[in-house]
């Protein structure tokens, strides 16, 4: 090889080099630092906040953190002037329900409702004695319009497929027969438990499930006017057309109310490709006050998502900083934390079908939630992240992310729940996922579930802050590939 070969191998490799690392990007990396994350979060996930329920006191408060936050760094309000997007929620409660059997209307204690209905006033329905609910002894009776009692057993979903059944038989309403009064009881408590306020961006009751009446033994005797022995008897015996139909008469209103929630962003304007836009999420929402826990009741979800939060506020601090030094990105950046995210993934569902940018000119949609802790798989491993989706949309998206990481932090990357078989679904369950159903490419940052999830115990003091910046590092530097390539990520995947 001639030397004029040699010059030329030693441009092109020292270009390579430049170009897979940004020195630009490496000094405002270095703005995201473990103190503003520590005490960022040590705000976010206080006591003070009351656990971020969604729609609740402390949710609001974190909110207004958040915004004056995107305030003081110079970002643009980008809705009518405001870093707040309303998100109309509705609650739905406990319904009122009453339940009657001729001139008998029985107590609160005689029977459970499980579901979500409202019924607009009083039903009448016949009633008819489906046995033990199987496919061969609904198959000999007619259920359409009616009142199907039969015998339920403990497994729950061994019920739920017998339910199903008889709706699909035409069955108007299902009366579930519970044995032992224990079994009852705790089946009481189970609905009694689960029965709390739900969220809907809908004004009808949430779901709209028309629902079961659990009954115990004696309950059951009074509507058919026989005793439950008898009625045990007809369903071993085969013999369930020999029970007398019956009546009962029901009613079940559900008080929707009102829920005010919001999701915060701020907008950092690209240069000249400022009309796409890269998207970067957490959600700040948490599951609020458990009143039924001993001990500490506050879930401060200082992991669930306090981490992402904070990240996404680190994040813009770094992106605004290099737009005031001239090195503003080549696409916006769009940053947003959500409300509703425990309830349903209710406010990135409302942004999607209510964008403030529009979806089409979304680039990517990079979302953060828990990468603030270990979980057990990886106690004692290199520091890792749970990478999940890169590859489902855009090649591209996957091959800029693993080589955008090698490059600059060189986090372990962990595909496992990935898989599309994973039983976990993880893919479904956060906010980039109504991002990702509309055919925008979408990664989601995650360290796993441990032990503290969804526990008063997920307390700022067991973050491990050094990983969590490693981690919000980690995204830096791919949304500043992002933003600053020449090209669009190209969807080649649906």
């Amino acid at each position: 090889m001639n030397r004029k070969h040699l010059l030329i191998c030693f441009i092109l490799l020292t270009s390579q080099v430049f170009a897979q690392k940004d020195p630009v990007a490496v000094k405002y990396v270095e703005l995201i630092t473990t103190e503003d994350l520590k005490d960022n979060l040590s705000i976010i996930a206080s006591d003070a906040m009351e656990g971020r329920g969604t729609g609740k006191r402390g949710q609001r408060m974190a909110a207004a953190f958040i915004a004056a936050h995107f305030e003081e760094l110079g970002l643009t309000p980008p809705v009518n002037g405001s870093f707040y997007q309303p998100v109309p929620l509705y609650s739905s409660g406990v319904p009122t329900v009453a339940l009657k059997a001729g001139p008998t209307t029985f107590s609160g204690e005689e029977y459970i409702y499980s579901g979500s209905t409202d019924t607009g006033g009083m039903i009448d329905l016949p009633v008819v004695f489906a046995g033990k609910g199987t496919e061969e002894e609904i198959s000999k009776i007619d259920l359409k319009g009616k009142a199907a009692m039969f015998m339920a057993g403990t497994d729950r979903t061994a019920n739920a497929k017998l339910i199903s059944g008889m709706r699909a038989k035409g069955a108007s309403m299902v009366l579930g027969v519970v044995e032992k009064e224990e079994d009852f009881n705790r089946i009481t408590n189970m609905v009694k438990r689960f029965s709390g306020e739900g969220l809907s961006l809908t004004k009808s009751p949430q779901g709209n499930n028309t629902g079961v009446f659990y009954l115990p033994a004696p309950t059951a005797g009074k509507i058919l006017n026989t005793t439950f022995d008898k009625l045990k008897k007809a369903a071993t015996d085969k013999k369930i057309d020999k029970v007398k139909p019956s009546s009962i008469s029901y009613s079940i209103e559900q008080t929707v109310k009102y829920v005010k929630s919001e999701n915060v962003l701020g907008f950092l304007e690209g240069t000249d490709k400022k009309d796409e836009v890269v998207v970067i999420t957490a959600h700040y929402d948490h599951i609020g006050i458990s009143t039924r826990a001993e001990g500490d009741k506050i879930n401060n979800g200082a992991d669930d998502d306090g981490s992402g939060t904070v990240a996404v506020m680190a994040l813009a601090k770094a992106f605004v900083q290099a737009s005031k030094e001239g090195h503003g990105p080549r696409r916006s950046i769009l940053f947003m934390t959500f409300t509703g995210e425990e309830v349903g993934l209710l406010g990135s569902e409302y942004y999607a079908s209510n964008p403030v940018f529009p979806l089409a000119n979304t680039v990517t949609n990079l979302n953060i939630d828990m990468i603030g802790r270990s979980d057990a798989k990886h106690k004692d491993s290199e520091p890792y992240v749970y990478v999940i989706g890169s590859d489902r949309l855009s090649s591209e998206l996957h091959t800029l992310s693993e080589a955008t990481n090698k490059t600059y932090t060189n986090l372990t990357f962990d595909y496992t729940y990935n898989d599309q078989n994973h039983p976990e679904r993880i893919y479904y369950r956060s906010d980039h996922w109504n991002f990702a159903k509309n055919n925008v490419p979408i990664i989601f940052y995650f360290d796993g579930v441990h032990e503290d999830y969804h526990k008063p115990s997920d307390e700022v003091d067991k973050i491990e802050f050094d990983l969590l910046a490693h981690r919000a590092r980690t995204v830096f530097h791919t949304a500043w590939e992002i933003a600053n390539r020449d090209g669009r990520l190209v969807v080649d995947k649906k």
